[in-house]
């Protein structure tokens, strides 16, 4: 069985991480003070790139190429720190706010200092109340101890961090609709082109990385790219922490190497409940789609989940046993895509209300003949036409598991002679 390894967890659980003096006593603080006094921006985004590090938020974009899309001609950029972790199964970024929240911060600044940012702003889901505290808390200690500010270490590089709390919407996780409520406005996604990198946060060139990317940049500087580089696949670089729930012993967040097989993440859960086998996982979140028991001895990393259908995402990795009513997980999953749509698109707006309705009816034994060609028609229909994935993501999940279990939606559809006149 695949070992759960300890990078960014190291400590977790063991140790007050939360405290400025027990991170430092553990290394903390030192990549950011040898990248100010030794390296140049430049070498810092050559080791991101040459890691082969990927965006662990969900669409897996190499970060080094990322950075590397800034224009070369405008002074002012932003770096922002996406902590807005909403997508259903996902609990890693939570995690590391509030157990880890220097090392969060150390990954911030140099990310900053690697695209010669000077003010970067975290967006904390609204949610995470205590890990907004924490961090900012955080902050203050590592002002105090000449982190951040002005000149830091006595170089001529200023860096700012600022902690925004968002309001609950998990469309803010989309990055573009995440800069709008950050200037203010409505979180709505924008129309792109201009990408972020261009023109972002208050017109601005703008990155936005997940926590966990940016976390990944501490041990990267201590241990080199080639170290990160050796682990995973020849396209999934590295590790990945997979937040594991639903129907096994032992749900929960573990960190092991891309490339460990599905069976393997089964096991390192503690395996399914006792006497019960395995009907399907969800690999990627709630946005994406089902794959089964053929799929057991698959590599976890971002190709081999999409032949099989379906994608890795944000690492949330909900496993559902034989007992599962699929037709009331899929309800419960379009119920919450519909809720959080933000009403931009129609087809988002509309059919994601429709297709709740439907699904309603189906839970409740009173579905009617033609529906459940009408949910494979619409889920089809609104995908690919949207401002942002939000529309595409009420579709995988149902679809798969509307094929897979097909008999469990047909039961439930009135039969003719039981129609009311």
């Amino acid at each position: 069985m695949a070992q759960v390894t300890k990078v960014l967890t190291a400590g977790i659980g063991e140790a007050n991480l939360r405290d400025i003096g027990v991170y430092r006593e553990r290394g903390g603080y030192k990549q950011w003070q040898r990248a100010i006094r030794e390296l140049q921006p430049a070498d810092v985004l050559d080791l991101c790139d040459k890691s082969g590090l990927r965006g662990r938020g969900g669409a897996g974009f190499p970060t080094g190429r990322k950075w590397q899309f800034l224009p070369k001609d405008k002074a002012l950029r932003y770096l922002v720190c996406n902590c807005d972790e909403a997508e259903p199964g996902t609990f890693k970024d939570h995690m590391l706010l509030e157990e880890a929240p220097h090392l969060v911060l150390e990954g911030i600044l140099l990310g900053s200092y690697a695209i010669a940012c000077h003010h970067a702003y975290i967006y904390i889901r609204g949610e995470f109340k205590r890990g907004y505290e924490i961090f900012c808390a955080a902050i203050e200690e590592a002002r105090a101890a000449g982190y951040l500010g002005k000149n830091v270490f006595g170089s001529e590089f200023d860096i700012e961090v600022t902690a925004h709390r968002g309001a609950g919407a998990y469309i803010c996780g989309e990055e573009t609709a995440l800069l709008n409520s950050l200037e203010g406005k409505r979180g709505e996604p924008r129309l792109k082109p201009p990408f972020p990198a261009v023109a972002g946060l208050y017109g601005a060139p703008t990155v936005v990385n997940n926590v966990e990317t940016l976390a990944y940049l501490v041990p990267i500087l201590e241990k080199g790219a080639q170290w990160f580089a050796a682990v995973g696949t020849e396209r999934s670089k590295g590790y990945k922490i997979i937040s594991i729930s639903g129907h096994v012993q032992k749900p929960g967040n573990y960190e092991v190497p891309l490339g460990t097989t599905v069976r393997e993440l089964i096991d390192i859960a503690g395996g399914l409940r006792p006497g019960r086998t395995l009907a399907a996982v969800q690999p990627g979140g709630g946005s994406s789609a089902c794959i089964f028991e053929e799929h057991l001895d698959l590599p976890y990393d971002y190709e081999n989940m999409a032949k099989a259908g379906s994608m890795l995402g944000s690492g949330a990795f909900v496993v559902f046993d034989d007992t599962t009513d699929f037709v009331k997980a899929a309800h419960n999953l379009v119920r919450f895509f519909a809720h959080e749509s933000c009403g931009q698109c129609t087809p988002c707006r509309e059919g994601g209300h429709w297709m709740e309705r439907v699904l309603e009816r189906l839970v409740h034994n009173r579905g009617v003949p033609g529906d459940l060609e009408m949910l494979d028609r619409v889920s089809a229909t609104i995908t690919g036409i949207n401002l942002c994935p939000l529309g595409d993501s009420i579709e995988p999940f149902l679809k798969s598991v509307l094929r897979r279990f097909h008999d469990q939606f047909a039961e439930r559809i009135l039969r003719e002679e039981t129609l009311p006149a």
